[in-house]
């Protein structure tokens, strides 16, 4: 073998040595606790319940600012209607499990 190719062999078995795998799976890192996403059905008949009463709601907005989902959820709360009543507890019990996100600006969730 000549030297430049003694060369080349040394530097590509060197590279090969310390390359990692390509593979997606191989160096993924499991979160530290599952990602808990809203109930996506419950928001959606709550809007509906809501707007039913004449009041917009923005499904947006209960998922990006706190204080605008529990005033919403407050204003449910105080309609007389059962239906609505129950899809807001359910909502603010999920809203109240799942807390501030590590990192999440307040009032977010």
């Amino acid at each position: 073998m000549t030297p430049a190719r003694n060369d080349v062999a040394q530097a590509e078995s060197a590279i090969e040595a310390r390359s990692t795998s390509l593979e997606a799976s191989d160096e993924f890192d499991p979160p530290a606790a599952p990602a808990r996403y809203c109930p996506v059905e419950l928001l959606d008949t709550f809007t509906l319940l809501m707007a039913g009463h004449g009041r917009c709601v923005s499904s947006a907005m209960m998922l990006g600012d706190r204080e605008y989902a529990v005033w919403q959820l407050a204003r449910a709360q105080a309609m007389s209607d059962e239906a609505l009543c129950l899809v807001a507890a359910r909502l603010f019990a999920w809203l109240d499990q799942a807390g501030p996100r590590a990192g999440a600006l307040p009032r977010r969730f």
